[in-house]
């Protein structure tokens, strides 16, 4: 193993990733291989991301799986959300599915944590599309084909259908994650909440 890969990326504190933060993480494939991507796989990784977000309270707008890396945009849905726990588990899960088939992630995921001017609504809708353009820029999807690739999706805690660059989809985007953060399904686990019952 190179030096590069010994040693940690750089975090920052953990409360960066706590609560309603908005994170783009980045994972790539150890050597950059690729074969693992295939329908299987891709079911089972909504499958672990959707266990995921109930537990560690977040939602995933975008994620797309490329040929050797994948990208997701999470966000978190109350104050005891904890993305870096999250992405420790969703990666052990996943992980443990790619060597059943010979790959596995690199040691760590890169991550970018949104500053406050990059959490309104049209920066995230551009991050988002950033990362749809993926397969585009790759030559894996023509040109404004990017929303029709099979391995970018949209995961949404109770809304399974909900798919991104469709219209009014940013709208009931919107109006969904403003609804998961106020429920009480996700609020009941908040300690800040519990006190006050």
């Amino acid at each position: 193993m190179d030096r590069q890969h010994k040693q940690r990326l750089k975090r920052l504190d953990p409360e960066s990733y706590r609560g309603l933060a908005w994170v783009h993480w980045t994972m790539t494939i150890e050597g950059r291989r690729t074969g693992w991507l295939e329908p299987r796989f891709f079911y089972k990784f909504r499958e672990v991301l959707a266990h995921a977000m109930f537990r560690y309270q977040f939602a995933c707008p975008i994620f797309c799986l490329m040929p050797d890396h994948a990208h997701l945009l999470w966000c978190g849905l109350s104050e005891s959300a904890d993305q870096r726990l999250a992405m420790k588990t969703v990666r052990n899960d996943l992980n443990s599915c790619l060597k059943r088939i010979g790959f596995e992630f690199q040691r760590q995921p890169y991550d970018h944590v949104l500053r406050e001017s990059e959490c309104e609504c049209s920066a995230i809708e551009d991050v988002a599309e950033y990362i749809a353009r993926n397969p585009e820029r790759k030559g894996l999807a023509p040109v404004d084909g990017f929303s029709d690739y099979i391995y970018t999706g949209c995961l949404i805690p109770g809304y399974p259908n909900l798919r991104l660059f469709e219209l009014d989809s940013w709208e009931i985007l919107w109006r969904t994650l403003s609804f998961l953060k106020r429920t009480e399904c996700f609020r009941r686990n908040d300690p800040k909440y519990a006190q006050k019952t």
